[in-house]
């Protein structure tokens, strides 16, 4: 694509009326099927591409997990199910959504700081795999795994001495509510060494968003050095390393893709290298936003469209309670403009414009002086890259308008 729809991701396209096509289909067809706007549209096609491209690049025999928290939706769960090695999660309802979805609870991986009681139970019940992230969660896993009599599948989640080098968030090096400081690893891992528990091995996640490959290599590299170090410690012997993620996708336009070949190569010869200690380690991947982010496509309708103060506002019937990351306000340390076009039309004199929700706070900005196509009232707004921490990372109560809709397409 050229011009306005430069920064439309692969996988859409136009029609010959000018309309934006969404698994084929244009993208008012799907409001018509769905009922009405807003309505969060996810390309099972396009994620089936990009889990079989990180397959092919990823060394033989590394496992890659999906990270439920990107978009747990239970259609888009149930498709993904089947394709990948595992599903990790972080609390109850995740654990939950994730059986029901098909994945056997042993494929399954429970991690995240302040887990209740409750959550630690129904984890060694289902026979789920714990990340133990303190000392004093291994302490309350291993009392109820006694209690139910049963032995608790578990990994110690280690905070490392390094972090993931560019990450949009940094979840390791420093001090971090994640995992149990490597040095402090060794006294923690002394202490699950009871019949209760299954010590599986080892789970160390750096950080997230990264799109510098030599980065993410440098960070993999460490982590297997950081494992073979504590393996002397594990009860057993490692027998799975989780590796974390990272993989980042390119949001704004300075953003460009991440070279996955080149970080496949990377981990192959990494794991080439392989300490004797981790010789019998199963090693996996763990990436959520990177699989489902470029496959959604949220949709709002223009409701008005007013000047003030010499700026052309377009009103949607949308806003941050859905898409808060494109708002940039989940964490965003600038704010800058997701890929965004009228989905309506193409063409025609382009006009800037800043596009906003129906919301009553001013943070409620989809796009800030961005160029479009000329828009009119009734058109719709796509926002792309709205496959991952959507719907469910956003305020959906706020101010008591309706959830937005979801449907998962297949233009495959």
């Amino acid at each position: 694509m050229t011009g306005l729809d430069a920064r439309i991701p692969p996988g859409f396209g136009r029609d010959a009326e000018g309309r934006l096509l969404v698994a084929g289909r244009p993208a008012e067809a799907w409001v018509t099927d769905a009922g009405d706007t807003p309505l969060f549209l996810y390309d099972m096609a396009l994620v089936r591409q990009r889990i079989t491209a990180v397959r092919a690049a990823l060394p033989a025999g590394v496992r890659l997990h999906y990270a439920v928290k990107a978009n747990p939706m239970p259609a888009l769960l149930r498709a993904i199910a089947p394709l990948v090695d595992g599903f990790d999660v972080a609390s109850e309802g995740e654990l939950a959504a994730a059986l029901a979805a098909g994945m056997p609870a042993e494929r399954v991986g429970f991690a995240g700081p302040g887990k209740r009681d409750r959550e630690l139970e129904a984890a060694i019940r289902a026979g789920a795999v714990l990340s133990i992230e303190s000392a004093g969660e291994a302490a309350r896993a291993l009392a109820i795994a006694r209690s139910l009599g049963r032995r608790a599948r578990v990994l110690l989640r280690v905070n490392p001495p390094f972090e993931l080098r560019g990450s949009g968030m940094r979840m390791g090096g420093g001090a971090r509510p994640f995992g149990v400081d490597a040095v402090d690893a060794p006294a923690v891992l002394a202490s699950m060494a009871d019949p209760a528990f299954d010590v599986l091995g080892l789970h160390v996640f750096a950080g997230s968003q990264n799109l510098d490959a030599r980065a993410i290599a440098e960070a993999q590299a460490a982590t297997v050095a950081l494992a073979a170090a504590l393996a002397p410690h594990v009860a057993g012997r490692v027998r799975f390393l989780n590796l974390g993620g990272g993989f980042g996708v390119p949001y704004f336009p300075a953003d460009r893709p991440l070279d996955l070949a080149a970080v496949g190569d990377a981990l192959r010869r990494t794991l080439a290298r392989t300490p004797p200690a981790l010789a019998e380690t199963v090693f996996a991947i763990e990436l959520g936003r990177y699989l489902v982010a470029e496959a959604g496509v949220y949709l709002a309708r223009v409701v008005d469209r007013k000047m003030s103060a010499g700026t052309l506002f377009l009103v949607t019937d949308g806003g941050m309670h859905h898409q808060l990351a494109a708002t940039g306000n989940l964490g965003a340390g600038v704010r800058r403009n997701y890929p965004i076009a009228n989905a309506s039309r193409a063409g025609g004199a382009p006009e800037v414009a800043t596009v906003v929700g129906c919301l009553c706070t001013p943070l409620d900005r989809l796009a800030e002086k961005v160029e479009l196509s000329a828009t009119e009232v009734g058109d719709l707004i796509a926002v792309f890259m709205a496959g991952a921490y959507g719907r469910t990372a956003s305020p959906e109560a706020f101010l008591g308008h309706p959830p937005a809709r979801e449907r998962l397409v297949d233009g495959g």
